[in-house]
């Protein structure tokens, strides 16, 4: 049983607390929130140029926590941000995970938020927000301190260059689009703009995202500090110095969501091939899932120590673990990421890129 003498934060001990007397087994939901909530209260380490940040608040979205109000005492209420306007260019999925996020966060009432997208079925759904919609890009970036581009990458340049007349040079630009990198995005708009390029994965949408993020040299520290609240209301946010580390984190955490999937679905089947329900083996792995991850993230110590302390000698989990190093477990998953890498730098390039990983 995990002791509630290693768990870091109130929250979690005091969710601990709450499984032990409880005579029922309740939502893993609810220890996500309350790890949420806490993470909001500690502040994370800066490791080099790398900052380890979240966002603060009431806790990202009540429609997936459900219990967050049973962790109402450990969160901070803070105050709305100073803008004018925030226009959302696009309203596909990530636009929705963003402006759920801040404006259940309190950062931003929903008076100030305007969502611009030519389909009548993605402007219908912002209903139930009561956020202001429009068609025309032109119409919703005036006046807008804070503008996020959430477009397909095949049109962000048609769409930039139509709103850069309209749009205040000084605003705040928060690109959520895969692959233009800062100095595209200045060219379009003026190469003194304001830029912020993200790479968020789909956790967002239920507000444990993981946001890595870079700007250009223009963006203020006020404008920083912004950022930083509007990208940790719907998970973690990691500021980096360098650009570049947005084309790792897209292999690392923006398409590790996908890996993720592709490993529970492998020991899902493989549950239905030993003979359990298809119901009944996907609630063991994705209950499975979800603790190993919140107990690794709450006993602080490498993934090859956590491994060791459950795999006895000649026991079940050496033996799994034997077989899956011999057919190349690890080394696959690494190949992988580094192929997405790869690709991530060609599809950012116009011109050959060169093999990037080391050779063993």
């Amino acid at each position: 049983m995990l002791s509630l003498n290693k768990l870091r934060s109130p929250a979690l001990k005091q969710v601990a607390r709450t499984f032990a007397s409880s005579s029922s087994r309740r939502s893993p939901l609810l220890l996500t929130s309350a790890r949420a909530a806490s993470a909001r209260l500690e502040p994370r380490p800066s490791l080099g140029n790398v900052a380890l940040l979240s966002g603060g608040g009431k806790g990202p979205f009540a429609r997936s926590r459900k219990n967050q109000q049973e962790t109402a005492a450990v969160t901070v209420e803070k105050p709305e941000l100073e803008l004018n306007r925030l226009a959302v260019i696009g309203g596909g999925n990530m636009a929705e995970a963003i402006i759920t996020g801040v404006l259940t966060e309190g950062l931003i009432p929903s008076s100030k938020v305007v969502v611009s997208d030519p389909n009548p079925a993605m402007r219908s759904k912002y209903g139930k927000l009561e956020v202001e919609t429009c068609t025309r890009n032109s119409t919703a970036v005036k006046g807008a301190d804070v503008i996020l581009i959430a477009v397909k990458p095949q049109v962000v340049d048609d769409v930039l260059r139509a709103v850069k007349a309209s749009m205040n040079p000084e605003a705040l630009v928060i690109s959520v689009v895969a692959g233009p990198r800062i100095k595209q995005l200045q060219q379009l708009l003026g190469e003194n703009s304001h830029i912020i390029r993200t790479m968020p994965n789909t956790p967002a949408m239920i507000g444990e995202g993981t946001t890595v993020w870079a700007q250009s040299a223009e963006v203020t520290s006020v404008q920083h500090e912004l950022t930083k609240e509007i990208l940790g209301s719907f998970g973690v946010e990691v500021f980096v110095d360098d650009e570049n580390a947005l084309d790792m984190a897209t292999a690392l955490s923006g398409s590790g969501p996908a890996y993720f999937f592709l490993v529970a679905e492998a020991m899902i089947d493989a549950g239905v091939h030993m003979g359990f329900s298809r119901p009944v083996a996907t609630k063991l792995v994705q209950q499975t899932m979800l603790g190993s991850a919140l107990y690794m993230e709450s006993e602080n110590l490498h993934p090859v120590e956590l491994r060791n302390n459950i795999t006895s000698p000649g026991g079940t989990t050496a033996a799994g673990l034997y077989r899956a190093e011999k057919n190349g477990f690890r080394a696959v998953i690494a190949d992988s990421i580094w192929a997405a890498y790869e690709r991530c730098l060609e599809l950012g390039s116009s011109e050959p890129v060169q093999r990037q990983r080391p050779r063993s």
